[in-house]
């Protein structure tokens, strides 16, 4: 195994750990502060942060395309096995729901265009634009105002959903949480049921 693919896998599981280790302490805090007002509720029916991306064809795509359409938001990394797991439902929620005007959208976190193209799109048969955000800048302004320090912005947000609505405001966001990876997927149904 060369040396290289050796860090790499010891970055990833790094990574990961803090993400999880983030999620574990999310959980206490939710669960010993709920009847404050600075809940993760505070995130939703904000204002999401318009952005301007390129796809995988170059061609630049914003927000405010997506007007009047409930736009569902995922962000990931080629990987991030979450987000390989999830890519697939997200291709049977967008055929299920595209023509209830629900459209899809992956942003991609500091990847190279081939790579993404290749892990994300051909992989999964992904039929729904991806996004690349090539500094992480776009990940990082959707993330809660709370987050661990030793997180950057764009790592709390892989493997998030998010649902933003006609008016362009976040009506349901989902971070990442493997024990429940199954019932964010119902949530995320159930939330667009109640939008549309």
């Amino acid at each position: 195994m060369s040396l290289a693919r050796t860090k790499r896998g010891l970055v990833f599981k790094l990574i990961f750990s803090m993400i999880f280790s983030f999620w574990i302490s999310q959980n206490i805090y939710a669960q010993t502060d709920k009847d404050s007002s600075e809940t993760s509720e505070i995130d939703y029916k904000k204002e999401a942060p318009d952005f301007e991306l390129p796809d995988l064809d170059g061609k630049m795509v914003q927000l405010q395309d997506y007007k009047d359409k409930i736009l569902v938001l995922h962000i990931a990394t080629t990987w991030c096995p979450f987000c390989n797991a999830e890519a697939p439902h997200l291709e049977k929620l967008y055929q299920e729901y595209k023509d209830k005007g629900v459209e899809v959208l992956i942003i991609d976190v500091k990847e190279p265009k081939e790579l993404v193209e290749q892990q994300l799109k051909k992989k999964h048969d992904l039929s729904f634009p991806i996004l690349l955000d090539t500094d992480g800048e776009v990940a990082a302004s959707f993330a809660p105002e709370k987050i661990l320090p030793e997180l950057s912005r764009d790592e709390v947000m892989l493997a998030s959903n998010l649902i933003i609505d006609q008016e362009g405001k976040i009506r349901f966001m989902s971070l990442l949480d493997s024990k429940n990876f199954d019932a964010e997927l119902l949530a995320l149904k159930e939330k667009l049921n109640e939008l549309l």
